[in-house]
């Protein structure tokens, strides 16, 4: 009872804190701490820390940290480009001011969807963004909303094939990769994006109605003004045309299907295995060609720029340096959720979760996904926690219940989509901050394209998966 009791408290605070502006780094262990301490277990304390926090935190970063790298240089080479800019301008000249929430939804699908950080989108979108709906005196209240519903939903959990951290973390505990369900995610990620796109609608036509428009607001002295002139300092002097911008995009979908559907299945790692006896090739291949394609996506990227770049060096630097404090974050609460789990309270909670539906493994899925998403406030978070206690488990009872594991992950990714962004998550806080509103303003829209209609979704595929199966 008192292991359960401190479960739930540190996990209160985890919230409080993180909410209050905490950063995760030292939140996460002084957690786990804590809740080895209310277990009554002081001895344990020192060595939860050392062995069970810091193991776990290792054991992600040994498997994530290159595509976290390699997203976020991807993510930098493409703002400093110019080709981000350039995919945005084509975009918004295409569909016009009348139709400014479309084309920032647009916009940010496309640059995430190809492997942009939402976070580097966010930074590059919001001025014109700005200017769209200031253009077609749409409320500025409902920007924040659409930059979320174009980059934190379909194009991060849903899509088959998005390169996005949260895609790749179900990888290695069900030898799956990005494009599993592909049918399925394509119905769910085509949910999030109607939906959502007619609930901004039908919210500016009400707005409108009501003789508001874009409102008054100081644009000079909003953080996110500062932080865009700050992200593209280093900008090209030279425009990308939108051809040359998109190519990198493509390539990072089109060579990841190539590598895993047609490269990797005709290859014999026979070899291989022999060499590295404790490889798990079948949970290694998606991430494999997810790093490849980055890698290529990048390298090309930079010699269709070469003599066209401001300073490469500085640009490569900081894309850098902008994985680390991502990657760091979510391993940090990783190994918060290793210590939870060895913690006798832990089996309580996996026993509830479990038994949700015993007969189908997709609903207690889906609810520990979500759940640990929303308490950690990251989506990645939620699903490296979930599934590094209960992937071994969700499998098991996969297998018995003869439900594909392609459908256990993108169920298990989607669901993490859902309460991900609570007012405490750090990418609701950024985002809020860039555009330089406030929660009373803005959060309820944006709570309802990437809570409440991605949740919908999630049902939805859930339903049509114990149906019809995988697809």
């Amino acid at each position: 009872m008192f292991s359960t009791f401190a479960i739930v408290i540190t996990l209160l605070l985890l919230m409080f804190f993180a909410y209050r502006g905490y950063s995760v780094l030292i939140l996460a262990p002084i957690m786990a701490t804590l809740a080895v301490l209310l277990s009554g277990d002081f001895l344990s304390s020192i060595p939860a820390y050392t062995d069970v926090f810091m193991g776990a935190l290792s054991g992600f970063l040994l498997k994530f940290f290159p595509i976290f790298l390699l997203g976020a240089l991807f993510g930098r080479l493409m703002a400093d480009s110019g080709a981000a800019t350039a995919i945005a301008n084509t975009v918004v000249e295409k569909l016009g001011a009348s139709k400014a929430i479309l084309a920032v939804i647009l916009v940010c699908a496309i640059l995430t969807y190809g492997g942009v950080s939402l976070f580097v989108v966010a930074f590059a979108i919001y001025p014109i963004a700005k200017d769209l709906f200031k253009a077609a005196d749409v409320p500025k209240r409902l920007i924040p909303a659409a930059i979320a519903l174009g980059s934190f939903t379909f194009t991060m959990t849903a899509l088959p094939g998005t390169p996005a951290i949260q895609n790749a973390i179900p990888i290695p505990y069900y030898n799956t990769n990005v494009f599993a369900a592909p049918i399925l995610g394509i119905i769910g990620g085509t949910i999030m994006f109607v939906c959502g796109w007619l609930w901004l609608q039908t919210r500016a036509k009400k707005a409108n109605a009501a003789g508001e428009g874009y409102g008054q607001h100081d644009e000079e002295d909003v953080g996110g003004v500062g932080a865009v002139k700050k992200e593209t300092e280093t900008l090209s002097t030279h425009p990308t045309s939108f051809t040359v911008a998109m190519i990198p995009l493509v390539l990072v979908i089109a060579l990841n299907a190539v590598l895993t559907y047609f490269i990797f299945p005709s290859m014999d790692f026979s070899g291989l295995q022999a060499q590295f006896p404790d490889l798990n090739i079948a949970g290694s291949l998606g991430l494999w060609s997810i790093i490849i394609s980055l890698v290529v996506a990048c390298t090309v990227l930079i010699v269709l720029r070469i003599g066209h770049w401001n300073n490469l060096q500085k640009t490569i630097n900081r894309g850098t340096y902008d994985s680390m404090l991502p990657i760091f974050n979510t391993a940090s609460e990783v190994g918060y959720g290793a210590v939870i789990a060895s913690l006798a309270g832990f089996l309580i909670i996996r026993d509830s979760i479990l038994n949700l539906n015993p007969d189908n493994p997709l609903i207690s899925e889906a609810v520990a996904m979500t759940t640990l998403a929303g308490i950690t406030g990251s989506s990645s978070g939620g699903l490296s926690i979930a599934l590094s206690t209960l992937g071994e488990d969700y499998l098991r009872m996969a297998v018995n219940a003869g439900i594909d594991p392609e459908l256990m992950h993108r169920v298990a990714v989607m669901a993490a989509g859902g309460l991900d962004t609570l007012p405490h998550s750090g990418a609701v806080i950024t985002l809020l901050a860039i555009c330089g509103l406030t929660h009373k303003q803005s959060y309820l829209n944006l709570a309802m394209v990437t809570i409440v209609i991605p949740l919908v979704a999630v049902v939805a595929i859930i339903i049509l998966g114990t149906m019809f199966g995988s697809f």
